[in-house]
């Protein structure tokens, strides 16, 4: 019988991808696909656990899992400095003016 690819494998590895990428903007894009690729591998394990026999890909299913969990940790990570951030000086504006007195200091 001929091995068929797992639903979604690829899929999960790139929004694994997309989840460590996504913790740069602000990480709520990392959230996003961290979420969502960690509850694809979740149901690309339970078709491949009931059939080992009958697919291929789950390589790229556990490569995205791993890959959604360390997104999902690095945007926390940054949303978490982004709102002691915005504690600490009060705005985005507030953060502005010290970026620029950074850059205005030891240029840029």
């Amino acid at each position: 019988m001929e091995k068929k690819e797992l639903p979604n494998s690829t899929l999960i590895l790139v929004f694994g991808i997309l989840s460590i990428v996504g913790c740069c903007c602000y990480g709520i894009l990392g959230v996003v696909f961290g979420i969502i690729a960690l509850i694809m591998s979740n149901r690309a394990m339970e078709i491949y656990s009931a059939n080992p026999e009958l697919y291929t890909g789950y390589q790229n299913v556990k490569t995205g899992r791993i890959l959604a969990i360390i997104g999902l940790v690095l945007s926390a990570l940054s949303i978490i400095s982004l709102i002691v951030s915005l504690i600490l000086y009060g705005s985005f504006e507030g953060i502005y003016e010290i970026q620029q007195e950074i850059i205005r200091e030891y240029g840029g």
